[in-house]
C-alpha cells in the first residue's frame, strides 16, 4: 500500500486502506486491516471515523489510546490546513467557501456552540473562536468583550455563528437582541457585523440573506 500511495497517489487507496496505514503507524506491528474495516463499518466513512469523539472511538475493541491519538491528530491537521488555506484568501467572496469552512470546523461537534469569525479589512479570516457560552444560552457573549477581542486582533468585521446540531436553523428573539447590541457596539468602533449564521440539521441560515440583518 505504501508503494501504491507513493506511485499512484492517495486516490488509488480505498478509505479503509488509508485508515489501515494510519493505524499501522500507531500499532507498529500486526494486521490493522480488520480494525480499519470495523471502524469504517461502525461509523460509515473515513471522515466520520476521524471526526468521531474519543469516547465513541474507545468503544471499538482493539483501539487504544495511541491509535485514538493518531486519528485525532489527523483530524486536527486537516482542520489547521483548512483554516490556513482560508486565511490566505477572502472568506466572503464565496458562500460555498464559507459554508465549507464551517462544515470542516464543526465536523463531529455534537453540542451547541456560539463562535465568532474575526475578519480583516480584506475579509480574510484572522481567528475563529468558540465563546464561553453556548448556542442554547440566550445571551452567550458580552458585546463589549466581543469588541475588545476584535480590537486586540485588529479585526474590522465579524461573522457570528450559532451551531445547533439537533435544532432547526431559525433565529430567535435572543439572536436578534444580541445582533442589535453587537451592531451598536461595532458602529462606535468601526467593526462591521457582516452576518449571523445559524447552522443546524445540515442547513446554514444567513440572517443577512433572509433580510433579518
Amino acid at each position: 500500500m505504501r508503494q501504491k500511495l507513493l506511485e499512484r497517489g492517495p486516490d488509488a487507496l480505498a478509505d479503509y486502506e488509508l485508515l489501515e496505514m494510519l493505524l499501522f503507524f500507531a500499532f507498529k506491528q500486526g494486521d490493522t486491516k480488520p480494525l480499519a474495516k470495523a471502524l469504517i463499518n461502525r461509523h460509515g466513512s473515513l471522515a466520520k471515523v476521524l471526526t468521531a469523539s474519543e469516547k465513541e472511538l474507545a468503544e471499538t475493541s482493539g483501539l487504544g489510546a495511541p491509535s485514538i491519538a493518531a486519528l485525532k491528530l489527523v483530524q486536527a491537521t486537516a482542520l489547521r490546513l483548512a483554516c490556513s488555506e482560508r486565511m490566505e484568501q477572502p472568506v466572503l467572496n464565496s458562500w460555498d467557501r464559507l459554508t465549507t469552512y464551517l462544515g470542516t470546523a464543526l465536523a463531529g461537534e455534537t453540542t451547541a456552540q456560539f463562535r465568532i469569525l474575526f475578519l480583516d479589512s480584506k475579509n480574510r479570516l484572522i481567528a475563529d473562536e468558540a465563546q464561553a457560552g453556548d448556542a442554547a444560552n440566550p445571551m452567550p457573549v458580552d458585546p463589549r468583550a466581543v469588541m475588545k477581542r476584535a480590537l486586540e486582533l485588529h479585526a474590522t468585521a465579524l461573522i457570528l455563528v450559532h451551531h445547533h446540531p439537533d435544532g432547526r436553523p431559525t433565529p430567535g428573539q435572543a439572536d436578534r437582541k444580541m445582533i442589535a447590541e453587537i451592531q451598536a457596539a461595532g458602529a462606535i468602533l468601526s467593526v462591521v457585523l457582516h452576518d449571523h449564521l445559524i447552522v443546524g440539521k445540515g442547513r446554514t441560515l444567513s440572517l443577512r440573506r433572509e433580510g433579518l440583518l
